[in-house]
């Protein structure tokens, strides 16, 4: 496998997560978090009327058809709620979770959602420039939310998901 250099654009599509992507969906999960959701989650996530779960498969070169990210979400009525986030660290940099998270909201309207929530480790701050970039903001804090080093959340928030729809940018030509 040949090295990537960072900011090198790696295209995906996404796709509606499967059972037979949950290897590999646990191998980034446990890559990317010291407390990671089990085979079992997942599994009663895909059988959830409220869940849609993505993956981002890559479309070109050696790495064609790995999947390289995924997203876990519910839908509440008019509002969608990002569960779970992640994009494997080798791909990390490479606008695979820009890709991934447009593909998710642009979903998101379709399902007639009008906002979006999530939370994100108050430390990661890589994350939280990424959802800025779709104008979720900082809502509030949940103190010592993540059970395995009790670090605070930050809720963050979109409120018109519609109207902050980047357009979806690719490779330079």
């Amino acid at each position: 496998m040949r090295r990537l250099t960072p900011d090198t654009w790696l295209p995906t599509c996404v796709e509606r997560m499967t059972e037979a992507d949950l290897e590999t969906v646990l191998d980034i999960e446990e890559a990317s978090f010291a407390s990671s959701w089990p085979r079992e989650t997942f599994l009663g996530e895909l059988d959830n009327n409220l869940a849609h779960l993505f993956v981002a498969r890559l479309t070109g070169g050696e790495w064609h058809g790995r999947i390289a990210g995924y997203c876990c979400t519910w839908v509440v009525v008019d509002e969608m709620h990002i569960t779970s986030f992640a994009v494997h660290p080798d791909f990390r940099r490479h606008h695979i979770g820009y890709q991934l998270l447009a593909a998710v909201l642009a979903r998101a309207v379709e399902l007639q959602c009008c906002s979006a929530v999530l939370e994100v480790r108050a430390s990661n701050r890589a994350a939280q420039r990424l959802y800025s970039q779709f104008g979720f903001a900082p809502v509030a804090v949940r103190k010592r939310y993540y059970t395995d080093d009790q670090e605070d959340a930050i809720v963050m928030f979109l409120s018109d998901i519609a109207g902050q729809l980047p357009p979806q940018p690719g490779p330079a030509s």
